[in-house]
């Protein structure tokens, strides 16, 4: 029995240190690496030691050559459409932009009329109490905190849509 034993651990270990060998020394070649000696060698790489290293390819930018590096430097101006993007002509833009401001205009109109009425239910913090309100006055509290904050967020919204407004080109149009 114990040189059944003895013939296992040696199987064992033999198995383990062959595994050890088998794998392939690898290379850093500054944010590369690498498993073939020779390329290792040609560009003065250091092995990596303790551990395994695992390296995912990531996905390389499309479009254009070194366009991007020159545009990239003007900062102040407007968005750009993306690199392979369909060059649009000046008459087709303001069309876009027009109706671009007509949405945005109809949204603004949307979003104030919401807030008149928002308004006028909330009553200066103290709108009328509705059912079980006259009984629960947590309730009631957390009612008006709720309309609070939801007045709070229309008047941000219409804020919003203002800046989107006056970063339209053109004329803005009577508020």
């Amino acid at each position: 029995m114990k040189t059944a034993s003895l013939i296992f651990l040696a199987a064992a270990s033999f198995a383990t240190a062959t595994a050890a060998l088998a794998q392939e020394r690898v290379w850093r070649c500054g944010n590369e690496y690498t498993n073939n000696a020779t390329v290792a060698q040609q560009k003065g790489c250091k092995i990596m030691e303790g551990g395994n290293v695992t390296v995912v390819q990531g996905t390389k930018p499309s479009g254009g050559g070194g366009g991007s590096a020159s545009s990239s430097g003007s900062g102040g101006s407007a968005a750009r459409a993306p690199a392979g993007s369909p060059r649009v002509e000046g008459v087709d833009q303001r069309a876009r932009d027009g109706e671009a401001r007509s949405v945005l205009e109809a949204e603004l109109r949307k979003a104030e009329a919401r807030q008149t009425e928002l308004k006028k239910e909330y009553n200066n913090g103290e709108p009328e109490k509705q059912g079980s309100e006259g009984r629960n006055y947590q309730k009631y509290l957390d009612r008006v905190a709720e309309m609070k904050a939801e007045l709070a967020r229309n008047e941000s919204d219409i804020a919003g849509i203002r800046r989107e407004i006056g970063r339209l080109p053109g004329k803005p149009q009577a508020q």
